[in-house]
């Protein structure tokens, strides 16, 4: 079965592709009659080196996206994962050697078909009297012996157009920067790793990859890498991706040793998640900097994709501070990243947080009667809701991602380490108080933020009183704060359904002679009843109120676990006979 993808056709997606690309930047044109990009500004390069790459569509955002000022004058496109045509890149050689430009030097990446279309066009171009270099970029660090064929050219290319461009930018020869930059590609390596293939527009997935396995050292066409290994964690995949790259018996090893300093790209082959990216990032900054390396810049993102493979490679530079002024050059090409020229070791990452206010930090006499019962309520809460964790994921799978158990279970888990380090406070409002930090920072998603709300608030009126007609305060305002923030209403399924129905009934606490526990009795089971007619609801807010009403069956899990809790409070105030 073939891949879907949004294409107007198979035949024309790299025409389309390009074209948007060129009509949402005004500093780019097209040629017309050809697959090619250049930069609008050409009459001003009268005078200097022109530079053009190119190569086979599917790996945006090369190679157009590094079309501007400081960097590429144009880009020949081919059709997906095909070489571009000869025509067009003579065909572009022409355009930019009228626009006065004293020489054009064709960066390349190594495959047969792009060395061969870029030469036969260099050698007609120069038989027309036109000055044309080509230098041939092969940074693949895979393969450990050497074949014929040689290196493949990987994202590294990206990191050869920004040196050249930088020195056409200055005014260099077409001889000198050739001479440079075949110096720079020679101090380059990039090793790729995927989760599984791509498929081109029309076509079946390239290869498959058992649901264990990852593809090591693999090219940027959908074609397999030279080894399958097993799925590991993002540490392990990149400790083995640079010991692969720096390994001196690997005959395309980049020489990098402890004190070397290098620019590091963290390259997404078009189907990472942004997420996973910056993992992988990580991994790799703590992975280099422990073995002694000096990271002096690293870019993180999509420069050289492969579709949408679900992927990534490491590009490794070796360099120096007059290579490190090249690649920290201006440049307006719209694909290249806005990087700090600072280097990444050595820099400070991070801040001491603020101190809480002295108030927070008074906890009152704990380790009383009313201390302990306070801990015996909250690990009643706790084993209610770490038991509940299942059921509550079923219920929320209805309404999107399934994690309101994992999420309840998370604060039950953060309760039970804060109560280890000690009694919880006495006071009700610093106890409250500090359920809000807790739950704020660890529990997390829209839960964590609510239940937050409602303590914060909650705790305000009980710094004065603890009467039951505080009490019933403290639930009108935690109530208050979570309607005014989270937008929910009474009837809009959510979890405020069941405590705006035990709010209802604590208002009989105002009441002279009120009694505790009939009060809190019959708040409970309103709760547990309000719990229980959401599934009759219509979500009015929160994820569910997304997802067809229809497939809303099941009680809203929010308003289950809110009146688990009310539950599980009255219980342990019963059975402590308060």
């Amino acid at each position: 079965m073939t891949s879907k993808k949004l294409v107007n056709s198979v035949t024309g997606c790299a025409d389309d592709a390009l074209a948007g690309l060129v009509a949402c930047n005004p500093n780019l044109q097209l040629l017309q009659g050809h697959r090619v990009a250049l930069r609008s500004d050409l009459d001003s390069l009268k005078g200097r080196v022109a530079l053009l790459s190119g190569g086979g569509s599917g790996h945006e955002p090369a190679h157009a996206g590094f079309i501007g000022k400081g960097m590429l004058t144009g880009v020949i496109a081919g059709a997906v994962f095909t070489s571009p045509a000869v025509g067009s890149i003579l065909a572009a050689i022409r355009a930019v050697a009228q626009a006065g430009t004293v020489g054009t030097l064709l960066i390349v990446k190594n495959y047969t078909g792009d060395r061969l279309n870029f030469g036969l066009a260099r050698e007609q171009a120069q038989a027309e009297g036109i000055p044309v270099e080509m230098v041939v970029i092969g940074d693949d660090s895979a393969f450990t012996v050497l074949k014929k064929a040689g290196r493949r050219g990987l994202c590294g290319t990206v990191l050869i157009h920004k040196v050249a461009g930088a020195l056409a930018e200055a005014g260099v020869g077409l001889e000198e920067i050739t001479k440079q930059v075949n110096m720079v590609a020679k101090a380059m390596g990039t090793l790729g790793v995927s989760l599984s293939s791509c498929s081109v527009p029309g076509s079946k997935p390239t290869f498959e990859l058992s649901a264990d396995e990852v593809e090591l050292g693999l090219g940027i066409h959908g074609e397999a890498g030279v080894r399958r290994i097993k799925m590991a964690t993002a540490d392990e995949i990149v400790k083995l991706m640079l010991d692969h790259m720096t390994n001196t018996t690997n005959a395309s090893h980049v020489p990098v040793q402890p004190g070397s300093s290098v620019v590091m790209m963290v390259n997404n082959l078009g189907g990472l998640s942004f997420l996973e990216l910056g993992i992988i990032a990580d991994a790799a900054v703590r992975s280099l900097e422990g073995r002694g390396v000096k990271i002096a810049r690293a870019l993180v993102g999509t420069f050289m994709s492969a579709l949408e493979m679900p992927g990534v490679s490491l590009t490794l530079l070796l360099v120096d501070e007059p290579l490190l002024k090249l690649i920290d050059a201006e440049t307006t090409a719209a694909a290249w990243p806005n990087v700090a020229a600072v280097s990444i070791t050595g820099r400070k990452r991070s801040r001491v947080a603020p101190a809480e206010p002295q108030e927070a930090l008074d906890s009152i006499a704990a380790g009383g009667s009313a201390s302990k019962r306070m801990a015996l309520v909250l690990e009643r809460v706790c084993s209610t809701l770490l038991g509940l964790e299942e059921h509550l994921n079923a219920l929320d799978r209805a309404a999107g991602d399934g994690d309101c158990g994992t999420t309840h279970s998370r604060a039950a888990r953060a309760i039970r380490e804060w109560l280890k380090e000690g009694p919880p406070p006495a006071s009700p409002a610093q106890l409250l108080s500090k359920l809000s930090v807790l739950l704020l920072e660890k529990m997390g998603g829209s839960s964590g933020a609510l239940y937050g709300l409602f303590l914060t608030a909650a705790a305000q009126p009980l710094k004065a009183k603890t009467s039951l007609p505080a009490w019933s305060a403290a639930m009108d305002a935690g109530l208050e704060a979570m309607q005014k923030y989270g937008k929910a209403a009474p009837g809009d399924r959510t979890m405020l359904d069941s405590l705006w129905a035990a709010g209802q009934e604590l208002q009989a606490w105002k009441s002279p002679g009120a009694n505790l526990f009939q009060v809190l009795t019959k708040a409970v089971k309103s709760a547990e009843a309000a719990a229980e007619a959401t599934k009759n609801m219509e979500a009015g807010a929160g994820r569910a109120s997304y997802i067809s009403s229809a497939r809303l069956e099941q009680p809203d899990p929010g308003a289950v676990a809110a009146a688990a809790i009310l539950r599980a409070i009255l219980e342990v105030l019963q059975s402590q006979g308060v």
